[in-house]
């Protein structure tokens, strides 16, 4: 019983040992940790997260060039949240479209900055969390204001703010859940945040010709479109799409651009269900 209680207790010791370097970054030297060296963290795991006695925000080698990276995709992410705030400052002041335009450009910042990352190496958990803070800003609040204020006049204000409300609510879980979940090359779990608010976006900008309660049946459909677990293509999917699948919105787009948008929409919404419908019968 003794033998048992002993090794129970320097289990105990050694996981809260691990725990110390993991959340305090305390102590992390091997032969200052451990009688004879012992070592209580991989390496290679600690000289990923830990520089000197603090936590590394870029993870491997500290060149010049890397640090320079890594400070241009961050600058990239800021933006985002920049201009989503701007957003915010006019449709506050009566400048929709002008906010609309603001969010188009966060959604080409977002893009950049994950291009950025993969291309220069310096993608990192930081660079993560810096992403879905400022997405949250960006798509999950900048995005439902401009709705706000763009439906303010054509429907019942309460109407319109449980509407936003709900959008907000749905990126915050949509986010969440991205970020806890394990990474599909192919499909998105659910509309992708960048892609509601750029729908929102746009139609706001092209002054889409539908009723109010449109419009706001099609804000509270984007909005559960990004909790659900349909899945949906990625970007490098679509554009390995056959050539005359291209040429149709293309040609659409100079007939009339506002339905166009409108098919192509609907269409991604509803493939989405399709493709879940077909796994299911397979």
């Amino acid at each position: 019983m003794r033998v048992g209680r002993r090794s129970a207790e320097s289990g105990r010791a050694a996981t809260a040992t691990r725990a110390e370097v993991i959340y305090t970054g305390a102590e992390l030297h091997p032969t200052r940790n451990a009688p004879g060296g012992a070592h209580l963290a991989a390496p290679a795991i600690v000289a990923s997260v830990v520089e000197a006695e603090g936590v590394s925000l870029l993870p491997g080698e500290h060149t010049t060039a890397r640090r320079v990276g890594f400070a241009l995709v961050n600058a990239c992410t800021l933006a985002s949240l920049g201009l989503g705030l701007l957003a915010i400052f006019l449709a506050m002041a009566g400048d929709i479209r002008a906010a609309a335009g603001c969010l188009v450009a966060c959604v080409a910042f977002d893009g950049l900055d994950g291009a950025l990352a993969r291309r220069l190496g310096v993608s990192s958990p930081f660079g993560a969390q810096m992403d879905s803070l400022a997405d949250m800003c960006s798509f999950g609040l900048a995005a439902p204001v401009v709705v706000y204020a763009s439906l303010a006049h054509t429907v019942p204000t309460p109407a319109a703010a449980v509407a936003c409300v709900l959008v907000a609510g749905c990126a915050a879980i949509r986010l969440a859940r991205f970020n806890v979940s394990p990474k599909d090359g192919k499909f998105f779990s659910g509309v992708p945040t960048t892609m509601a608010a750029a729908v929102l976006a746009v139609t706001v900008l092209i002054g889409l010709p539908l009723p109010g309660f449109a419009l706001l049946g099609g804000v509270a459909l984007l909005a559960f479109a990004m909790v659900s677990s349909f899945p949906y293509a990625k970007l490098a999917r679509l554009v390995k799409l056959p050539p005359w699948m291209w040429l149709l919105p293309a040609v659409g787009a100079l007939v009339d651009a506002r339905l166009t948008f409108v098919v192509i929409v609907a269409a991604y919404l509803l493939s989405g269900p399709v493709m879940w419908a077909r796994a299911r019968r397979a």
